[in-house]
């Protein structure tokens, strides 16, 4: 049995356009680092500096310019900025939405040719320098693969990017030379900690993007071990057992979701970047997986298994997740109402999705809270944090309990989406950032006081269940 409990990462899910059920593009991912680290959810409104602008890094140092206009965007900050920002996730007000990052690895030997750099742009960046300045998916690739580049980065990582036509995968591969690739439109893609991009198309820019230097960069360093073709995966990534028991098993079951009939080994080093899917996919199915942990295999480590199967692979929804996320870009809808940043804080198998439309100018009070790292009942990421806690020593009683809730509010949310599309015909964009507002906020009070209500009830009912105990023989 392989352990590999030091490792926390992410787990990503990007879906084309036309593999969705209403044409929406969809991308999302879980942020997976620490089991206690509370995260907020915050407006960055649209803003017009007289002056230069800088970004610092509190985490590593990098620097970098930042143009005067800042663009209105969506953003789940740290509790503090101590370590980084850490922004990873939102949508902007053109319609741009992007998630960074999903944690990879590059081989030794091309970092020892192109290392990384220290003071490089990494995770706790990227969201920050890029997502307020872009107009399209596109664009948003264009930057991040500029400052790549020119300030080297500190990380392997792979970076989602989106707008209402097209969806991006960007892979850094070393210290300044990377790759991305679009989904096509009819596809979707599960990435789980590994380098994932396979052949490049240097012939084919609609699809491929990639820093300028990096064909001369393999061929003249000679570290393409295929004899053929450029297979981005092979050259700059990892195949080792940490892939096959931490990484490709979460690829295998998202392609079984979406895939049932295609039979694939879960250790299989093989499995494709992109699929078609046998039926179109929708943004609960998304949030699906992201909130999966091998249901109905023998290793789900809430199921029926030995405990080898039980504790063999590492689940994609962790105890380590600090917010899940499902950024959802809507076709033929203002993006006031069209952009949906669904956000399940904690641990997405035990949290809820909540609705949150872009033309929000705030977030609730709950969401903005960080004043401390410890629990806190006014801090949203706590009070859904809670009901995990509270059903996980007691997964049998309360699980059922938990999934009711959590159907529920589900059924609350589509309700309060139709309506408001309803509403939304006529509307200017101050009219539709009001309806944004008020639905945005239905969504996440009724989120908090149901999750508030369930955590009541768990503690109320888990009085009992104390070792300090005793049950009289009734024959006595």
């Amino acid at each position: 049995m392989i352990h590999f409990n030091e490792y926390s990462a992410c787990t990503s899910i990007l879906v084309g356009k036309n593999a969705t059920v209403n044409g929406s593009t969809l991308i999302g991912r879980n942020e997976d680092a620490k089991a206690s680290w509370p995260k907020r959810f915050v407006v960055h409104e649209h803003h017009e500096y007289r002056d230069n602008q800088e970004f610092k890094s509190t985490d590593n140092g990098f620097k970098m310019p930042l143009p005067k206009v800042r663009g209105k965007y969506t953003a789940t900050p740290e509790w503090t900025d101590k370590e980084g920002l850490f922004e990873e996730d939102g949508i902007n007000e053109y319609g741009v939405a992007m998630s960074a990052t999903e944690s990879t690895y590059a081989n030794p030997r091309v970092l020892g040719y192109d290392p990384l750099v220290k003071n490089g742009i990494g995770e706790e960046a990227m969201v920050t320098v890029v997502l307020p300045y872009v107009h399209s998916a596109r664009e948003a690739v264009s930057r991040l693969g500029n400052i790549i580049e020119k300030y080297g980065a500190s990380e392997n990582n792979g970076v989602l990017f989106s707008d209402k036509d097209e969806v991006w995968y960007l892979e850094i591969g070393s210290g300044h030379q990377w790759v991305a690739e679009r989904i096509p439109d009819d596809h979707y893609a599960v990435v789980a900690n590994q380098m994932a991009i396979e052949e490049v198309d240097f012939n084919n820019d609609d699809y491929f993007m990639w820093s300028p230097q990096i064909y001369d960069f393999v061929s003249s360093n000679r570290l393409n071990p295929d004899r053929s073709g450029f297979n981005f995966r092979h050259i700059f990534g990892t195949h080792d057992l940490s892939d096959t028991y931490y990484n490709t098993p979460r690829v295998w079951y998202g392609q079984r979701m979406f895939n049932p009939a295609v039979k694939q080994d879960p250790t299989s080093q093989n499995m494709p970047f992109t699929r078609k899917s046998e039926t179109l996919i929708s943004e609960l199915d998304a949030q699906n997986l992201l909130s999966s942990h091998y249901q109905g295999t023998q290793f789900d480590p809430l199921g029926a298994g030995d405990e080898a199967d039980r504790t063999k692979f590492r689940p994609v929804s962790l105890a380590k997740t600090q917010e899940s996320h499902v950024l959802q870009i809507k076709p033929n809808l203002p993006i006031e109402i069209g952009g949906i940043h669904w956000l399940a804080m904690g641990v997405a198998a035990q949290s809820t999705y909540v609705p949150f439309l872009e033309g929000i100018t705030d977030t609730p009070e709950a969401y903005k809270y960080h004043v401390k790292r410890d629990f806190d009942p006014k801090s949203a990421y706590w009070i859904f944090k809670l009901v995990g806690i509270l059903v996980d020593p007691h997964y049998l009683e309360f699980g059922d309990k938990l999934k009711e809730v959590q159907q529920t509010l589900i059924e609350q949310y589509e309700q309060i989406l139709k309506q408001t599309d309803t509403e939304a015909s006529g509307l200017n964009s101050s009219e539709l950032s009001q309806l944004a507002n008020e639905a945005s906020t239905k969504s996440a009070k009724l989120a908090m006081r149901s999750f508030k209500n369930l955590g009541q009830d768990l503690i109320t009912n888990s009085t009992d269940f104390s070792p300090l105990n005793y049950h009289q023989d009734l024959n006595l």
